[in-house]
């Protein structure tokens, strides 16, 4: 076994159970990775100098393949309402499996940290069989400095082989790809699957089942934070803008989407960003679109002519979910640390599509846990394939694949920390404005930006506020330089009493969503739901 760049931890490939291996590629910086990746044709090179790579069959993850070890350690820790049960004879199995499928391969390693707080950061390595999977993986994490390394011992290992074929009858799965969670042998395994995601979402996975033990709030969300250290949180599911909002070039992004609470602050899990870039442009979110244009960032899915390397940002036709995946530092007003301290203010993001809710309104703590627990968003026809009218989506959390504990811990945490700290809550719908998705249009950024910086910088708190009469929400009546029509929905659209019939069917949809919450929450919760028009009047 041949053994190229730095190993100096104290653990090492024959611990984790390979053997046979061909070359063993040990924490290679950035530019090795870069060629490593174009020599052996995993990707190509995009004008101005990005890899850009394709994942095949999957481009995006792979839910319905994901599984977790359910044994003494996670019988009665895990939410098994939304996660998928493997015994721990099928791991043992399949584990054995991806050893031997590993024999003869390079395997690319990377000891890097889940979490920038020294505190409660997670010692994590990653075993890729591709080169740009590491060099995604050393972007998405944070990097240790030549000490750490000395001592590094892993508490969580993450072995993604793509070339695995799953077995499903042998292994207990689905298909022929799997992502199967060990939190007590603290491993995951990744094979059939070319998505980057799978490998920073594990991370993230075995961080929500670790940190709520220790207190400590883990958060699917972006943050960052102004000149007076006033830190700011945004939760958000796809497409609501957590990362366009979050990169505001006057304040200092903390991270665009994983983080912890604890009693020191927020602090970022990762080292860089992952960003969405489907109908991305200079003119509305430059600093993304610059680290587009920049030597080594991993261009995922996204289009582009082969003669000129141009890139082609609004051609949807392998995929709507185009990723770019960069350090922190291609961002000019990135945090160094990825540490800030406890938020002033919590934002909520949603995308209505149905055009009921208002650009911004101001939540007390009771229903910013309501808001938080339903998590809701809406998907527009052509997102999803057969997807032809707005559908109403609840990820509980912000990011329900991902907890895998049950809401109410995440929930009661996070009402806890908001009460200590007295942090402002907000629901901002980032959707549309003047009717439904295909009658009325997207909520003006101009006017979501404006809302949002009264909100962070405290003067939207002394402002003349509405209450919602669905939602029982604070809404304010104007803002300077705001059309105050589209802060009251209603008068936004042509037809008053079909907003009132939308309204409706909206409310109804929280309310029979968050049936399966209300044992599990105090009875101010439960009165933080929205209730219907007609009941109200």
């Amino acid at each position: 076994m041949k053994h190229v760049g730095p190993h100096i931890g104290q653990v090492g490939v024959e611990d984790s159970g390979f053997k046979n291996l061909k070359t063993v590629y040990w924490n290679h910086p950035p530019e090795a990775l870069y060629q490593e990746a174009i020599a052996r044709g995993e990707g190509k090179v995009a004008k101005n100098g990005p890899l850009a790579v394709l994942t095949g069959l999957h481009t995006g993850r792979s839910a319905n393949d994901k599984f977790i070890v359910e044994d003494d350690t996670t019988r009665d820790a895990v939410w098994w309402d939304n996660a998928a049960a493997m015994s721990p004879e099928k791991f043992d199995i399949l584990y054995k499996d991806f050893m031997d499928c590993a024999q003869g391969k390079d395997i690319f390693v990377q000891d890097l940290f889940g979490g920038a707080d020294p505190a409660h950061r997670l010692p994590t390595r990653v075993f890729c069989e591709y080169a740009w999977h590491a060099l995604f993986i050393r972007y998405l994490l944070r990097r240790p400095e030549k000490a750490e390394l000395e001592g590094f011992a892993p508490k969580f290992t993450v072995i993604n082989l793509p070339s695995f074929v799953a077995d499903p009858e042998r292994h207990g799965v689905n298909s022929q790809t799997v992502i199967a969670c060990n939190y007590t042998k603290r491993i995951v395994l990744i094979g059939g699957s070319s998505y980057a995601g799978e490998t920073k979402k594990s991370v993230f996975g075995m961080l929500n089942f670790d940190l709520p033990a220790k207190g400590v709030m883990p958060m699917h969300c972006s943050a960052n934070v102004g000149p007076d250290n006033d830190a700011a949180v945004f939760f958000g599911l796809s497409g609501t803008g957590k990362t366009t909002l979050s990169a505001d070039p006057s304040r200092t992004l903390i991270g665009d989407d994983e983080h912890g609470w604890s009693e020191n602050g927020i602090f970022n899990f990762e080292g860089g960003c992952y960003a969405k870039t489907i109908r991305l442009s200079a003119e509305a979110e430059p600093e993304i679109h610059a680290t587009t244009q920049r030597f080594g960032s991993v261009l995922e899915n996204v289009m582009m002519d082969d003669d000129t390397r141009e890139l082609d940002f609004d051609d949807t036709s392998l995929t709507e979910n185009g990723r770019v995946a960069y350090p922190m530092d291609y961002i000019a007003n990135g945090s160094s640390t990825g540490i800030a301290g406890h938020p002033k203010n919590i934002i909520m993001l949603t995308a209505d599509a149905f055009g009921i809710l208002p650009p911004i309104a101001r939540m007390t703590p009771a229903q910013a846990m309501y808001h938080f627990l339903s998590g809701y968003t809406a998907k527009v026809a052509g997102t999803e394939k057969g997807l032809t009218e707005p559908t109403a989506t609840f990820s509980t959390c912000f990011g329900a694949p991902f907890m895998p504990r049950h809401p109410s811990v995440y929930g009661n945490l996070l009402r806890d920390l908001i009460a200590r700290h007295n942090v402002s809550c907000w629901l901002v719908n980032t959707g549309w404005t003047g009717g439904r998705y295909g009658v009325g249009s997207r909520m003006p950024i101009k006017a979501t930006r404006a809302l949002l910086a009264a909100a962070l910088d405290g003067s939207l708190n002394d402002a003349e506020m509405r209450t919602d009469t669905n939602f029982g929400f604070e809404v304010p009546l104007a803002l300077a330089g705001v059309d105050a029509k589209i802060l009251t929905p209603r008068e936004t659209w042509d037809n008053p009493h079909a907003y009132d019939e939308q309204a409706g069917a909206l409310v109804q949809m929280f309310i029979d969503n968050f049936e399966k919450f209300e044992d599990y929450v105090d009875i101010d919760v439960r009165e933080a739901a929205p209730v219907l028009r007609a009941a109200a009047e």
